[in-house]
């Protein structure tokens, strides 16, 4: 379960030295999650307006690989790990071609409006059949 988002690298991501900025991947990859939860169907809007609650990034391991510069066309890779509960685990990767440029294992939770963690939506976790939850 494995979904592609290619982004375009403009000036604007860049930094003095020409290369992407470092918090400029934390902003690709959350425009890989976006479309990865939007491709499986799942309308954050209407999940919040139906008290379904929002997704808060509660964890992020990255390492950085190798620099992407001005006008390189990358590939953000979204990909289901694991969840239990309010958690979902995902892996996500930047790539230039094959170039492994920036990788993420990025922890979400389920929260309400008072910013406590509620189930994952049902509407989200019916994706995830042939992956059981992890036992906490």
């Amino acid at each position: 379960m494995t979904h592609t988002l290619q982004i375009r690298v403009y000036y604007e991501d860049t930094d003095l030295a020409g290369i992407v900025y470092y918090a400029n991947y934390l902003k690709f990859i959350e425009r890989g999650r976006s479309e990865w939860v939007r491709e499986l169907g799942v309308d954050q809007a209407r999940l919040k307006a139906t008290g379904g609650g929002v997704f808060a990034v509660r964890r992020v391991v990255a390492e950085y690989r190798a620099p992407a510069v001005y006008d390189d066309l990358l590939d953000v890779q979204t990909r289901y790990l694991r969840h239990s509960g309010a958690r979902l685990v995902l892996q996500q990767a930047v790539l230039r071609g094959d170039k492994l440029l920036f990788e993420a294992e990025v922890t979400l939770v389920c929260i309400n409006d008072a910013g406590r963690p509620i189930p994952l939506p049902d509407s989200l976790t019916v994706h995830f059949g042939k992956n059981p939850p992890e036992r906490s």
